[in-house]
């Protein structure tokens, strides 16, 4: 399949390259010129072509947990937020601690998914805590790094152990930092709006105390530390810090905590409720801040989906999470690039070559030659209202339904097939 898209405005940060063009594909391959006349064009005129987006950080809920999302389902909401390859999360039941389940999802992605699905495997067998998973075993099977994501790694000496392992591996750790005797029984942000509406506090210190922790514990190793949704000024600040020590520290945030705080969750919307919890302006203005200047490396959704009945109890009662594939490209434009935060090209970097790079992702995040043909094409023009009815994930959980966006995705083609298109 040959395939050609015209007169686009081509933004990669990979190649520092803002300028108008042709892209060229053939077998799956940006090709710098056809050898054929191509079979399809696709004219690109008023629309942006990047790297395809790659979200690092979601839950496909696949095996075990279908009743709020599939792989088949999670990777067309994907597809339709203009995302062409995720990392799904190891909580599902089984948990992924063995080869056995990492080959069931690379399977399952194979003959239903539409985008690529990368599997992130427990570092500790049942994602207990106690003891390390097989992680080379692991590692043969298919992960592209270890985490307990959901649950901290609260023993220091595992923690430590699989930094020290993971290095055989070139592979990170991604870490989960709460402190879960802090945040006990939590939530929401501890501050004046928890008191005002009677919601038990997780403070911002339960992230930030194993923040410093894992920071610690990176230097002393080595390791590969990876920090998921970064949420408080406190932890950017240490991640900050620990950058410029040239310690091998990255971390992600998402939109949510640019986009709200802890002041949206007044009217007892469950969907709201999240971990990390939505936190103070001070905090929110701490990320972007950290986005700007590098602290931050990626921007992931952490997609958690949920059944409607979950989110429908009473706040204290509902569980934590949000979906976020369908909203991550047009909150990233709306309240970073049009706010003057990031430059398209840095805002579409941490979404591409910076997660393709930190991950070791060959011949992706990028439109060089070469390259595999993972594209997104945005229409920054395009001015949609975010409902309910048409969200494509199996669960409808979003604190943005109702919300008026301009920019979105208008095609994804992943490994050079149009998988789709609005």
């Amino acid at each position: 399949m040959s395939l050609q898209i015209k007169n686009i405005h081509i933004v990669d940060p990979s190649q520092n390259k803002d300028s108008k063009g042709d892209i060229f594909i053939e077998n799956g391959i940006i090709v710098s010129k056809p050898n054929n006349q191509p079979k399809k064009i696709i004219d690109g005129q008023g629309k942006i072509a990047v790297p395809g987006l790659i979200d690092i950080h979601c839950h496909l809920r696949e095996p075990g947990l279908e009743s709020k999302e599939t792989i088949k389902t999670g990777t067309y909401s994907a597809a339709k937020g203009g995302i062409t390859t995720v990392f799904c999360m190891p909580n599902t039941k089984p948990v992924i601690d063995n080869a056995p389940t990492v080959e069931f999802i690379l399977l399952k992605a194979q003959k239903e998914g539409i985008v690529n699905v990368f599997p992130i495997g427990c570092a500790t067998k049942g994602s207990l805590g106690e003891e390390l998973s097989e992680i080379g075993v692991l590692k043969k099977a298919g992960i592209i790094a270890i985490s307990d994501d959901g649950n901290p790694i609260s023993n220091s000496q595992i923690m430590r152990r699989a930094l020290e392992y993971t290095k055989m591996f070139n592979i990170p750790v991604i870490s989960h930092c709460e402190d879960k005797e802090l945040s006990k029984n939590g939530a929401m942000n501890e501050g004046l709006n928890s008191t005002i509406l009677g919601l038990r506090g997780i403070p911002s210190q339960s992230e930030e105390a194993m923040v410093s922790r894992d920071i610690m514990l990176a230097e002393l190793t080595g390791g590969h530390l990876h920090i998921a949704h970064i949420s408080t000024a406190g932890s950017v600040d240490m991640v900050r810090r620990a950058k410029k020590k040239g310690l091998n520290v990255t971390a992600e945030t998402c939109p949510h905590y640019f986009s709200l705080t802890d002041n949206d969750v007044k009217i007892y919307d469950t969907n709201t409720k999240m971990n990390p919890p939505l936190r103070s302006r001070k905090d929110v203005d701490a990320v972007k801040k950290g986005l700007a200047d590098g602290s931050i490396d990626c921007i992931a959704t952490d997609h958690a989906p949920h059944t409607q009945e979950e989110k429908a109890r009473e706040f204290d009662m509902a569980p934590f999470g949000i979906i976020g594939f369908e909203t991550m490209i047009s909150l990233v434009l709306n309240e970073l690039v049009d706010a003057k935060v990031l430059t398209l090209s840095q805002a579409i970097e941490k979404m591409t070559t910076n997660p393709a790079k930190i991950f070791n992702l060959k011949n992706r995040g990028t439109l060089k030659a070469g390259g595999i043909a993972d594209i997104t094409i945005i229409d920054p023009n395009h001015s949609y209202e975010f409902k309910k009815e048409d969200i494509s994930s199996k669960s409808k959980n979003s604190p943005f339904i109702g919300r008026t966006f301009k920019g979105s995705a208008a095609i994804t083609i992943v490994g050079g097939k149009v998988v789709y298109q609005r």
